[in-house]
């Protein structure tokens, strides 16, 4: 499936600004279940200083400073993506037991159990505590396959917790998310991900992008989608099976994937400082259109 996703950051302020530094992850990346096919980014006022690298975890991040006088600040992503999926495959039937999982990541020595073996620590986000152990263990039991248990926990989140825009923001810690079980996808990426910690499994963060469809005899509106967040879950057999939380269904050729880390402060999509006494009004426009043919 080839998608194209326009994502636009608009920021306009009451005074000049005079001076910041930027640091952006919005760009897709590739990997086995998705190929970027072009990615054209563009920001106004034109940086004076521009450069990428890509990051720990494989992502492309851009840092960019801006030296001259401005109020409106604005970085548009515009990238076609062929999203590969699970390729008619079901991780399901491919899953070893959590017990086995468990074993592979103390002891495979191989590259990618290695590399998975960081996403089994707390992170700065997303601390391991009591509470979260608790409500893990109700989905786990001798010989269970490890993808059911993500499954599992995956449906309880959608069940148990509301979607609550506003309810919660970047500050708000995972023991407020616990006591209220309310907020947003974020919120539930991180939930699920400390859920499976305690257990010893690895998960990791997903930032991206899902395709919505419009009622019935409406039009898309243009800017209308926004950015997604999931879990993913480390399957030694398999490799990282994608969830979603939010709407309660195993990731696949909807779901566009543009960074992953231990939790949402390693794929922040645009922060940085600026040198200015005005307040400042942000804008995010996110398009998400399938392309046919």
């Amino acid at each position: 499936m080839n998608y194209q996703v326009t994502h636009t950051t608009t920021y306009q302020y009451s005074d000049t600004v005079d001076l910041c530094y930027n640091e952006a992850r919005i760009k897709p990346r590739s990997f086995s279940r998705q190929r970027v096919l072009s990615c054209r980014q563009t920001i106004s006022p034109h940086p004076d200083d521009y450069r990428e690298r890509t990051d720990f975890f494989g992502n492309t991040a851009a840092f960019f400073s801006i030296q001259k006088p401005y109020r409106k600040l604005v970085v548009s992503v515009q990238s076609e993506v062929e999203v590969l999926g699970n390729q008619g495959r079901d991780p399901l039937l491919e899953s070893i037991s959590w017990e086995d999982t468990l074993q592979t990541l103390a002891s495979s020595h191989d590259f990618q159990t290695l590399n998975a073996r960081q996403h089994t620590m707390a992170s700065p986000l997303v601390p391991v505590f009591a509470d979260l152990n608790r409500y893990a263990r109700q989905f786990v039991e001798p010989g269970k396959p490890v993808v059911q248990v993500g499954r599992d926990l995956m449906s309880a989140i959608y069940h148990d917790f509301a979607y609550v825009p506003g309810f919660t923001t970047i500050t708000t810690s995972l023991h407020e998310v616990m006591k209220h079980r309310q907020g947003v996808c974020q919120d539930f990426a991180h939930v699920a991900i400390g859920c499976l910690r305690s257990l010893g499994l690895a998960a990791s963060y997903i930032s991206g992008y899902l395709e919505t469809v419009p009622p019935p005899g409406q039009e898309k509106l243009v800017g209308a989608d926004a950015s997604h967040a999931w879990f993913t879950l480390y399957v030694p057999s398999w490799g990282w099976v994608h969830f979603d939380p939010t709407n309660n269904l195993i990731a696949d050729q909807q779901h566009i994937v543009c960074a992953w880390g231990r939790d949402y402060s390693d794929i922040i999509p645009l922060n940085g400082v600026v040198y200015s006494s005005g307040q400042d009004e942000i804008e995010v426009s996110v398009d998400v259109r399938r392309l046919e043919g």
